[in-house]
């Protein structure tokens, strides 16, 4: 089944819709006394989480639980996947993957570079994605047809922008100490040491940036599927690109990420990290 343009159009304003829900709920708790919990103690937790802690706040599960609450009430046949209440009919024809808060680390330090991630996958593809920073009033949306943002009652086009080598490139990554092993590690150091400038710790508000042209790459492994699907229709409706450290389309259940604007400091890129391919 093909979508049509109206039902598009329908499901990229319910998108808007489910952002606001869950930017009300976040809101008022953002600097603010959020509820803390380490969900990690006493666990064997992944690399991805630093030094035994996996935070999660009242946000988390308060903003995810209304944009369920929205997904069942207009569309009760749809399937959702979230981080904090797991899967949902994760075999239908729709689904929604959703991160209410991605970034949780930068929230609680009342940093605004966490995001929303909400996606939509339709036979097992993402088609519709979005990535939302309320504090800031942006709201990054993203599919084949292009990319906007919406901010401040404006909506305006966002396009990657060119960048002809790897020594010109912005690049950014979460934690290369907490979400690298080893091998990975060095693979991120070859590259930053090739490129411009890097910037640490701007989680997925990173990937808003390379779709909206002011960085170039985005370079993370250890991702879980909320943690990428929203984001791959914003890039890709930019003109950029997502894939693997193999230099492959990124699967549904995450793993090694590279997101570029263009693909000639990809393919430079790629060179290092495939040596640490999984």
């Amino acid at each position: 089944m093909t979508l049509s343009a109206d039902q598009f159009a329908a499901l990229d304003a319910f998108v808007i819709d489910l952002n606001r829900a869950s930017s009300d709920v976040i809101l008022p708790l953002f600097r603010a006394d959020h509820g803390l919990e380490d969900k990690g103690a006493g666990k064997n937790l992944p690399r991805t989480t630093h030094a035994g802690f996996d935070p999660v706040t009242e946000a988390d599960r308060g903003a995810e639980a209304a944009i369920r609450k929205l997904i069942t009430e207009r569309y009760p046949e749809h399937g959702v996947i979230g981080e904090e209440y797991g899967e949902d009919r994760p075999d239908a024809e729709f689904v929604w993957i959703l991160d209410p808060v991605d970034g949780t680390r930068a929230f609680i330090a009342g940093l605004p570079l966490w995001t929303t991630l909400i996606g939509l996958r339709h036979q097992g593809r993402p088609v519709l994605g979005s990535i939302g920073q309320p504090y800031l009033d942006e709201i990054f949306i993203g599919q084949a047809g292009g990319s906007r943002l919406i901010s401040r009652g404006q909506s305006q086009p966002i396009k990657v922008r060119a960048c002809a080598d790897l020594t010109d490139a912005v690049i950014s990554t979460t934690d290369p100490d907490a979400c690298f092993d080893g091998a990975e590690r060095a693979a991120w150091l070859q590259v930053r040491a090739a490129a411009k400038l890097a910037r640490l710790g701007c989680d997925a508000y990173a990937y808003a940036m390379v779709a909206m042209g002011k960085m170039d790459m985005v370079i993370e492994a250890g991702l879980q599927s909320w943690d990428i699907e929203a984001a791959i229709p914003v890039v890709e409706g930019a003109g950029g690109i997502v894939t693997d450290w193999r230099g492959e389309p990124i699967g549904q259940h995450g793993g090694q990420m590279v997101i570029s604007g263009d693909r000639r400091p990809l393919d430079e890129a790629l060179v290092s990290l495939r040596r640490s391919a999984k």
